[in-house]
């Protein structure tokens, strides 16, 4: 599944390739995976410039006219595809045809892809917005007993972090995935903060180098502990795995426990 720096860096790809380009056919799919009727999404998209492409939280928001958006949410298997020439895209949930003569789908084996027309603005704070500050962090981590793992990758307290990157982040900073959330030192909490922000960040650069111009694919090449291929922390401790929630987390003991 694409996470946060992955569907970043395939927005900015969207945007760059797309941007300012009006969308002359929109063709649906799964009609079943709209908010709104077939008709009134072409209505309101067609014929008009895609003026901004952003990513939130786990979704890619496509931004047409003054002010209509389409969000994308790629789910587990869902993937963009560049469609070239006559290109048939197979899986097709919908797919975007420009006047320049280029266009997007967005696919998914599995037909859980969703597409939805103006998307309701969410309150709670994106991983990288300025609104997750520590202060909002120590708030919402007070109150909280289930392991921090969990906390981090609940959409509706923090979006965009999903089971890898809470991994990646747990262990930079130390903490055990296993934590109640509420036992968290608040000094540590503040360690945290700097951490998911610094990581991500730092993620998205170096996924930008290797996919410049990609609307797909996912690199793990930066990633310290997290997959079944990592034998070894880079300090040289052995990677242990449990099921947290019922996901594989990856962690070491160096990572400490507060109860």
């Amino acid at each position: 599944m694409p996470e946060l720096p992955d569907l970043e860096v395939f927005a900015v790809n969207l945007e760059k390739r797309f941007k300012h380009k009006t969308l002359e056919r929109l063709e649906v799919q799964v009609a079943k995976k709209l908010n709104v009727p077939e008709k009134e999404l072409k209505e309101t998209l067609e014929g008009h410039q895609l003026t901004a492409v952003k990513r939130e939280g786990k979704t890619i928001q496509l931004h047409f006219g003054a002010d209509s958006v389409l969000g994308l949410h790629l789910m587990l298997h869902g993937q963009l595809k560049l469609i070239e020439a006559n290109d048939k895209i197979k899986y097709s949930i919908i797919s975007f045809y420009f006047k320049a003569g280029d266009g997007f789908a967005l696919s998914d084996f599995q037909k859980a892809a969703t597409p939805t027309l103006n998307p309701a603005v969410s309150e709670v704070p994106d991983a990288l917005s300025k609104e997750m500050n520590v202060a909002y962090l120590e708030k919402v981590l007070a109150k909280k007993k289930a392991p921090i793992k969990t906390v981090l990758m609940d959409q509706h307290i923090i979006r965009g972090i999903g089971n890898t990157y809470a991994d990646e982040i747990l262990w930079e900073a130390r903490i055990s995935p296993f934590s109640p959330a509420k036992a968290i030192p608040k000094s540590k909490v503040k360690e945290l903060h700097q951490v998911i922000g610094k990581l991500l960040r730092k993620e998205i650069e170096q996924v930008s180098k290797m996919l410049p111009d990609e609307l797909g694919g996912e690199i793990k090449d930066f990633l310290k502990i997290h997959g079944a291929r990592i034998k070894e922390s880079p300090t040289g401790k052995k990677i242990l795995v449990e099921e947290i929630g019922g996901r594989k987390s990856y962690y070491t003991d160096e990572q400490q426990l507060y109860q």
